[in-house]
């Protein structure tokens, strides 16, 4: 493992505790209360970032063997999380957490795993305009930042710091 797989993984870790304590700690209100943009319930959105590790290491990984991701558009995305509201619309804190716990884990022991080879390869990224991106790009602007983006959002419509 290299310093640059575990300092990602590291990294990805801390955002996916950090949404868990959060996630722990909310009241049964706070769990189904809406968060803006979209007016997703809090709880769905924890159960949606702990979800997508999998197909986010996924695509990570044909960065790592230099193949490009194709037909990943905002608008599959956005359908995507639809779907996935709708389906887990009364998804149980202990559900998401556990889920949360598993897949996070699973995606950062996948980061540790990469060289540094893998980490520098780049290809075209459909959700990014077909930018050449890295790896490593596409891991910190997926995997590692959702725990974190959703945090923010989730903390402000419950009024947290």
């Amino acid at each position: 493992m290299g310093r640059r797989a575990e300092l990602l993984a590291e990294r990805l870790e801390r955002g996916a505790s950090a949404l868990a304590a959060l996630a722990d700690s909310m009241t049964d209100e706070e769990w189904r209360k809406s968060v803006p943009p979209d007016g997703r319930p809090a709880g769905v959105i924890v159960h949606h970032v702990a979800s997508v590790y999998p197909l986010e290491i996924k695509l990570a990984r044909l960065l790592a063997m230099g193949q490009p991701i194709t037909g990943v558009t905002k608008e599959v995305v956005d359908r995507m999380n639809a779907d996935h509201a709708r389906e887990h619309a009364s998804v149980t804190k202990a559900e998401a957490l556990e889920l949360l716990r598993r897949n996070s884990a699973d995606a950062a022991a996948a980061v540790r795993a990469l060289s540094d080879d893998e980490l520098d390869r780049a290809a075209p990224v459909s959700l990014n305009f077909d930018a050449p991106l890295t790896c490593q790009f596409f891991i910190e602007d997926h995997a590692l930042q959702h725990s974190y983006h959703h945090l923010a959002r989730i903390s402000a419509a419950l009024g947290r710091p």
